[in-house]
């Protein structure tokens, strides 16, 4: 009961606002007459095309490359995030193959970030695609009609600025709004109230519950349980004999759509980082003119990272990963915290004199830590740091 004299609290209204197959339709932004068909984004690099072609196939890419995301048109043939583009090519040989594009991707993505935040300001940044809202002061009553509408003028808006579709999930949690997000894809609302956990909600398959991973919902099927519902009505104490004290509880009340979380609009990052997997692997002596390329490029991309971020960075680190999946990492701690990317590439330059480079490099990272606003480091400490104080 709330003390005499106070308000009750509001009942809580969270979105999930997640953009439509997003890498995929900025793509499609500057070749508009792709609409419609199955485009494959992912690689790095443009293929070649043959003539009359002006995009390549994708049963033309050869090379480990993933998929990014793909068109819907695409995803009805079985492609999906993540599959490999060699094995997508043998379920959707004449999809078409675009290379990503990261740096436009960023952009819409400030961009659709900066357009809700003017509706719906208390908001926590998920990804490059994704965000949670917080709208229970926008919707007090938090009927599912206030949600309806304060959810169609938020994509109305993201539409307007960016040319892209959203789809947004309204509940009264973070667990629920995700799910319902992605039910009416793509440019769909929904609206799920806790009473309509038993129809909407339980007859979903378990594994939708973001939380059960392939493993959980592999687990969880060997144990008869395919469907929401079916976890909801599992007994708590048989859930934690099987998964443990503390995944059990949660699977139990995930399952009855409990959580608590709130919406985080301040989080402050504790690295920043950037890395690429090669086309093919890359030898430290006779591919040295590549790899010198990108270790460049990637800490340029750094330092542009932390220039729009607003952060300077003390630890400097490298991560490599050989061409038998073996995976190292570095670090120098500088003297003084910087954000040049001259000063990143010298130092993860550093670290990587610290590994034995006898073997074909398949993966390079570079990352960030230890970060500071520029504001926050003393005016005594502001000077140009000596090559020996940058290693020191």
């Amino acid at each position: 009961m709330p003390h005499p004299g106070t308000m009750p609290p509001l009942p809580r209204s969270i979105a999930h606002l997640d953009m439509d197959a997003f890498f995929a339709s900025v793509e499609l932004l500057r070749y508009p007459h792709l609409r419609g068909q199955p485009v494959v984004v992912g690689g790095r690099r443009a293929l070649a095309t043959t003539a009359g072609q002006e995009f390549p196939c994708l049963r033309d890419y050869v090379g480990r490359g993933v998929i990014t995301t793909a068109t819907y048109e695409a995803r009805a043939l079985g492609v999906h995030s993540g599959m490999g583009l060699m094995k997508a090519g043998q379920l959707a040989p004449d999809a078409l193959l675009l290379p990503a594009d990261f740096e436009a991707y960023r952009h819409y993505s400030r961009l659709f970030k900066a357009t809700v935040r003017e509706i719906a300001p208390h908001m926590e940044d998920r990804g490059i695609d994704e965000i949670y809202l917080d709208l229970t002061a926008l919707n007090p009553d938090g009927t599912p009609d206030g949600a309806r509408r304060i959810a169609q003028q938020l994509q109305h808006a993201v539409l307007e600025a960016t040319g892209l579709s959203c789809s947004v999930g309204v509940a009264p949690n973070k667990l629920l709004a995700k799910l319902c997000s992605d039910l009416d894809k793509p440019a769909g609302i929904t609206i799920v109230t806790a009473a309509d956990l038993p129809a909407r909600i339980w007859p979903l398959p378990a594994r939708r519950i973001n939380g059960i991973g392939p493993k959980a919902a592999a687990r969880l099927e060997t144990l008869g349980i395919t469907r929401i519902g079916e976890l909801a009505a599992a007994d708590p104490a048989w859930l934690q004999e099987h998964f443990g004290e503390r995944y059990g509880i949660w699977l139990h009340r995930a399952a009855h759509g409990d959580d608590e979380r709130p919406v985080v609009t301040e989080s402050e990052p504790k690295s920043v980082s950037r890395e690429t997997t090669f086309e093919r692997d890359l030898h430290p002596r006779t591919d040295k003119a590549d790899l010198s390329l990108h270790f460049t490029r990637l800490c340029e991309q750094l330092a542009a990272d932390l220039a729009r971020k607003g952060y300077l960075g003390k630890t400097i680190g490298l991560k490599l990963r050989f061409d038998n999946f073996h995976t190292v990492t570095r670090d120098q701690t500088l003297a003084m915290p910087t954000g040049d990317a001259a000063t990143i590439r010298r130092a993860a330059g550093e670290c990587a004199r610290r590994v034995p480079l006898d073997r074909r490099i398949r993966l390079l990272g570079v990352r960030v830590s230890g970060l500071v606003r520029p504001g926050d480091i003393p005016p005594h400490a502001t000077h140009t740091p000596t090559q020996a104080e940058l290693f020191a």
